[in-house]
Parts: structure tokens; sequence; C-alpha cells
């Protein structure tokens, strides 16, 4: 594992950021047929991206990588029968995807080579996430979970982007 795989997946990470927002503010603009579009390019990226932090994180853990990457395809596939059929999924989304954040925290926690300070603000996101979806979260919960979802987000992707990993500890933790 170099650095450079583990920029390409801040890269993936930035694309899926990007068109995530992008067909968000389309629908919400009305346009529908761009805003569908641009919503299953996300999904595929966010899958990608599942494949890409199982990849990075199998030294940590394989177990808890593989189960990472299931949750990451069961929250994307519950996305796309949503965006499909425009209607709810059976599940809501953010079910997997804040156990998804509680997962890839653990693997930053497992890792040695990344800051575990990522691993933490990852948890936290996995908890609100998880928060998000009780019925009874007052409002002003739910603008900081989302912002804290974003931070933490944003925080793993802009190390990935600018310092990838520290690769003699990646390759030492895949060796033992």
């Amino acid at each position: 594992m170099t650095s450079s795989w583990a920029r390409t997946t801040g890269f993936v990470y930035l694309l899926y950021f990007l068109t995530a927002i992008a067909g968000q503010v389309l629908v919400s603009k009305h346009e529908a047929l761009p805003g569908k579009t641009i919503n299953f390019i996300s999904v595929g990226l966010y899958v990608l991206l599942g494949v890409l932090f199982g990849r990075l994180f199998w030294p940590s853990s394989k177990v808890l990588s593989s189960i990472a990457v299931l949750f990451n395809f069961a929250g994307g596939a519950m996305t796309l029968l949503a965006l499909h059929t425009g209607r709810d999924a059976p599940a809501n989304p953010l079910l997997f995807f804040g156990v998804y954040c509680l997962l890839l925290g653990a693997l930053i926690l497992r890792s040695t080579f990344l800051p575990r300070v990522l691993g933490l603000l990852l948890l936290a996101a996995g908890i609100g996430w998880l928060a998000f979806l009780a019925p009874w979260h007052p409002r002003l919960l739910v603008i900081s979970i989302e912002i804290l979802g974003f931070v933490s987000e944003a925080a793993l992707m802009v190390w990935l982007l600018l310092a990838g990993v520290n690769e003699q500890k990646w390759i030492k933790q895949a060796a033992a």
C-alpha cells in the first residue's frame, strides 16, 4: 500500500462529496432528472470508496474491514433502491452509513498509519448518524450531526489527499 493508493482513495472521496452535494442541490431546485442521474453516479462512487477503504484498512482488521464493505454496499443498495423507485427504501440508508462510519472509526483507531483523531471523529459521526434516526431528536441536534458528519469525513478526505498514509507503518501492520 502506498500513499498514492491512499491519495486515490481521498480523490474518490472528494468526487463522492462533490457529486452527492451537486445531486442534492439539483433535486432541491426541482431538476429531478439531472439530480437523480448525478445521485446515481454518487452512489457508484460511494460503493467504489467502500472497496478502496476495505483495501486500505485490510491490515487493521480483515474482519472489520470486510464488514465495513458490506455495510457500505447495503447503504448503497438502499439508496439506489430509493432513487430507482422514487419511494423510501425498506431501511433508511443512514442506518448503514452510521454503522459504516463507526466501523471506519474503529479501523482507524486500530491502524498505526493514520492519526487517531480521525478515528475518534468518525466514531462520533457514526453515533451522530445513528442518533439522527431516533424519532425524538431535536432540530438543533440535526444541524450539529450534519456539521459533525461533514467535518469528520472532510478531515479524513483531506488527510488522505494531502498526507496519504504512513507507508512504513502500513507495510509493517500488513506484514504482522
